[in-house]
């Protein structure tokens, strides 16, 4: 899996590279062909293997100082992005961190910071999977990301309402990447809406940070025994 990551992660920096150029030769066109091929071979056998570790519905607990809510993850419809999530899930990662970021109407985001403000980030960035049909209603789990598509580390966010313009827009004229989806919250939208309601003011570089910090207690996978 280790080499998968890294031959992945290659072709990525390949395709930013790429991406930030703006390049349009067709020696480039034929490189990304090639690069993009490669690629989805590595994605289809990193699939496997991300399917062998975690459950197909997968359910993740998530216990805050504003309360509890529990999470379905969409393993089939975003491989990568949920086999990384519940890595740092089971690597006792989120615990700690803060909710440093909340838009009242729009969302909640999280798992960034310690109640400082001290960024934490993980080595490894995501693929962007934000094509896979799943939309930013409200409830849905999300990976917040960089300008760049292919940023994704940590972070995650909470939708509060329907933000469909977060969704890809697919068009050969003005497309775009959007934010993966790649979850849900299926117990305790009172507390992810109890958090949304709480006191924020700038805190340094952020703008809508919460005056009490909210803090995540722990996350861990649901056991069903």
């Amino acid at each position: 899996m280790t080499l998968v990551v890294v031959a992945a992660g290659a072709l990525l920096q390949m395709a930013r590279v790429c991406y930030l150029a703006s390049q349009t030769t067709l020696e480039d066109a034929q490189f990304m062909k090639s690069a993009l091929i490669a690629l989805g071979l590595i994605i289809a056998t990193s699939n496997a293997v991300a399917a062998d570790k975690v459950l197909p519905h997968q359910q993740i607990v998530v216990e805050t100082t504003e309360g509890s809510f529990t999470l379905e993850l969409a393993l089939r419809e975003a491989p990568h992005t949920v086999e990384h999530f519940v890595g740092l899930v089971d690597a006792g990662y989120y615990d700690g961190l803060i909710f440093h970021r909340i838009i009242g109407d729009f969302m909640v985001q999280g798992g960034g910071y310690t109640p400082g403000f001290k960024l934490k980030e993980d080595e490894q960035t995501i693929i962007n999977e934000s094509g896979n049909a799943l939309s930013n209603t409200r409830g849905s789990i999300a990976m917040a990301r960089t300008g760049d598509p292919h940023s994704a580390n940590s972070q995650f966010f909470i939708n509060l309402g329907d933000n469909s313009r977060l969704d890809p827009q697919k068009s050969a004229v003005g497309g775009r990447w959007g934010y993966t989806v790649f979850g849900y919250v299926i117990e305790g939208m009172d507390v992810i809406d109890k958090i949304a309601l709480v006191r924020t003011a700038p805190q340094g570089e952020h703008e809508n940070a919460p005056i009490v910090p909210i803090v995540i207690k722990s996350m861990s996978r649901k056991s069903y025994d």
